[in-house]
């Protein structure tokens, strides 16, 4: 068991990246503390209230459901993300030891939230469909101890490697395939610490939200070369934050370095995600 002043967890690597490859997400339990949890809770919560009274602050993800992107120093907890031991050992095995941090965000969906349809986040490249390599992980942490009210993530595994060509945008497969995926559907709980990690293309779907109590989510996203996913964010640094990063940090954070940070407006909006969807 591996301690730090975050977390205490233990992990086989080999497994947990079998797992991944398999299943197209893997988890690792308590990675950091609850009380770690409450501080991002904290930062996410106060993220989201100023974007979304911005115009391009925040876009929508269905009926009562937001995402938002953040600036990294705004996020108390990022660099404790980014050098944690499992986050750094899956995207060098996985992602190969030049792995580019593109994105750190949130998802914040409200009770009134709907299902989501099935989706990917991105069009599968031709390195994952016909090849068989993933080339982008989702790194997620809830602000809460997710609860069946709460509209939990709901993931189809090893979809990771379906083709999706003939999906609308390449990311949405039509409704008569849905069957499919709801034979798969894992519906997850995680509790406030723990990590999951994901390729973006793994089909999946947020679900009905009912509970008052909203269930904020970090996402950390991370390309191998050449995925190409930075040019869908804007994430900007200060001069002065960014020099006092651990030098692993900031050779993998793709970033702009400013003298002065700007509000972001949001530039990977899913069209398909803004209307919500009968459960199938």
């Amino acid at each position: 068991m591996t301690q730090s002043s975050h977390g205490a967890f233990a992990y086989d690597l080999d497994n947990h990246l079998e797992t991944l490859r398999t299943d197209g997400i893997v988890g690792l339990k308590s990675a950091f503390t609850p009380e770690w949890a409450d501080e991002m809770r904290e930062d996410m919560m106060t993220a989201f209230w100023s974007a979304i009274q911005r115009p391009g602050g925040a876009v929508g993800r269905g009926p009562r459901r937001w995402y938002v992107e953040i600036h990294p120093q705004h996020f108390r907890g990022f660099t404790d993300l980014i050098m944690h031991p499992w986050v750094v050992d899956i995207c060098e095995r996985m992602l190969g030891t030049d792995y580019q941090i593109v994105e750190i965000g949130l998802d914040v969906p409200f009770q009134g939230a709907k299902y989501q349809p099935w989706h990917r986040d991105f069009p599968s490249p031709v390195d994952t469909y016909r090849d068989r390599k993933i080339t982008s992980l989702a790194f997620n942490l809830t602000g809460v101890d997710v609860t069946p009210d709460m509209g939990p993530f709901e993931v189809a595994p090893g979809t990771q490697w379906d083709d999706g060509r003939d999906w609308k945008h390449e990311m949405f497969p039509d409704k008569a395939l849905w069957p499919r995926f709801q034979e798969r559907a894992v519906r997850k709980y995680p509790n406030r610490g723990d990590i999951s990690c994901r390729s973006a293309l793994t089909v999946h779907r947020g679900t009905e939200h009912l509970s008052p109590i909203a269930r904020p989510v970090m996402v950390l996203g991370v390309d191998a070369p050449g995925a190409g996913h930075a040019e869908l964010h804007d994430m900007m640094v200060t001069r002065d934050w960014h020099e006092a990063l651990p030098e692993k940090a900031r050779k993998h954070l793709v970033c702009r370095v400013v003298d002065e940070l700007v509000p972001i407006t949001q530039k990977h909006d899913i069209e398909g995600l803004v209307m919500g969807s009968d459960p199938a």
